[in-house]
């Protein structure tokens, strides 16, 4: 059964570039529910915008916490 948890994300352009240039490879983000999650940076590469990633998401992870997919749901 895959997990789907929804975060609000607010990264500026200036901070994926620590994720772009290797300093950081994981994002903390909490989600709507109040617990924190920690998932790879790299997934963030679809849902980059010229200024950065902000909107609301839903990642979705499988039984074995993997992650699935990650998609906008709202700004």
């Amino acid at each position: 059964m895959y997990q789907r948890l929804h975060v609000v994300l607010k990264i500026p352009t200036y901070q994926l570039l620590c994720y772009y240039e290797g300093e950081v490879d994981t994002v903390a983000a909490r989600t709507t529910d109040g617990r924190i999650i920690h998932f790879p940076a790299n997934v963030l590469r679809s849902v980059v915008k010229d200024h950065g990633v902000y909107g609301t998401f839903e990642l979705v992870f499988d039984e074995n916490y993997k992650f699935v997919s990650i998609r906008r749901i709202g700004d």
